[in-house]
This record gives C-alpha cells, structure tokens and sequence, in this order.
C-alpha cells in the first residue's frame, strides 16, 4: 500500500482540506489517496486542527498506511505531541499510532525570531487581509536553531514571493526554507 503524508493546511480561497504527497525534499504534490484512507485522513486531519495548544509555530502532518497512522513534524510544546496521538487514536478505523512528532527545544532566541518572521509576514497588510483572519492561520513558521521553515499554502506565486522576502528579512535568521505550495498547482 502507497504510504502519503497528508499536511495539515487549510485551502484558503474555498475553506476546504488540502491534502498533499510529501516526500523528504519537500516535492509536493496533490493526489487523492485511497477511499478507506481518505475517509481516515480527514478524520484524523480534522480532529488535529481542533487541538487546542496547535498554532502557527507548529507543524503536524501524517502518513496514513491501511489502519496504521504515523504523526509526523515539529510542535513547540510537548503537550502537543501527546495530545496529537491521543485524538488520533479515537478515529474510527485506526489501528495503531507511531508519533513521530519532534518537539522543538526551548529557546530565547528562537521565540524571538518566531515573533519577529509572525510580524514580518502578517504584519504586512496584503499578507494579513488573505492568510492572517482565521482561526488557525495557512502559513506555518517552524524555527529551530536559527533557522526558519515555511509551510503551508498561499493563494498565488506573488504571494510565496512576497512572503519570502518578508521571511528572509528578519534578522538573526540562519536561513530560510520556503516550503509554501501555491492553491491549485
């Protein structure tokens, strides 16, 4: 059985699940996964949004093989990685949880650069009318050690640039990954 890494990213223009193949190199790509699988991967996508501590410093995503789901990314409080596993192992359907979730270490600095890209990019006023009125914002901003990743889904390829720009921006900054995928490609 094909093994898919379902993101957790909301489509901006309809309000629907976006649901991507990821692989290691961040090659992304839409694809349907199969009609058992779906109907789990909605599920669990559903009940890991609605976590309560989970916000735009997070990344969650998951691989779901049959019953078998593995949690996968990169939250800043641990708190979050249990809960993950807890919610997921309630959908109907799923066998077995492997949480495979990192949890970011603390860091002073890193909480300051997670500040400073948060206003570098949703402070901008084209940026913060489209991706930053909602509940759990599209544009995810993982920080580890200085440096920056960007992941989730923007509108149109002006905006993945403009975001780029305003992330590489912020000083301290070691580098910057921008993982965005542009709706509809």
């Amino acid at each position: 059985m094909k093994r898919t890494r379902f993101l957790l990213f909301v489509s901006l223009l309809a309000g629907s699940a976006v649901c991507a193949q990821h692989d290691n190199n961040h090659n992304d790509a839409f694809v349907p996964g199969q009609p058992e699988e779906t109907r789990i991967a909605r599920e669990v996508r559903h009940r890991l949004v609605m976590l309560p501590y989970y916000g735009i410093f997070d990344d969650l995503g998951f691989l779901v093989n049959g019953g078998v789901v593995t949690l996968v990314g990169e939250v800043t409080r641990p708190v979050l990685k249990s809960d993950a596993e807890n919610v997921t192992k309630r959908v109907e359907g799923v066998t077995q949880v492997i949480n495979q979730i990192d949890v970011l270490p603390p860091s002073p600095m890193d909480d300051q650069i997670r500040v400073a890209e948060y206003r570098a990019i949703y402070g901008d006023p084209t940026l913060s009318t489209r991706y930053g009125f909602r509940a759990l914002p599209s544009i995810h901003i993982i920080v580890k050690n200085g440096k920056v990743t960007l992941e989730g889904v923007v509108a149109n390829q002006g905006d993945k640039d403009l975001i780029n720009v305003r992330a590489n921006g912020v000083a301290n900054v070691f580098s910057v990954t921008n993982n965005l995928r542009v709706e509809g490609s």
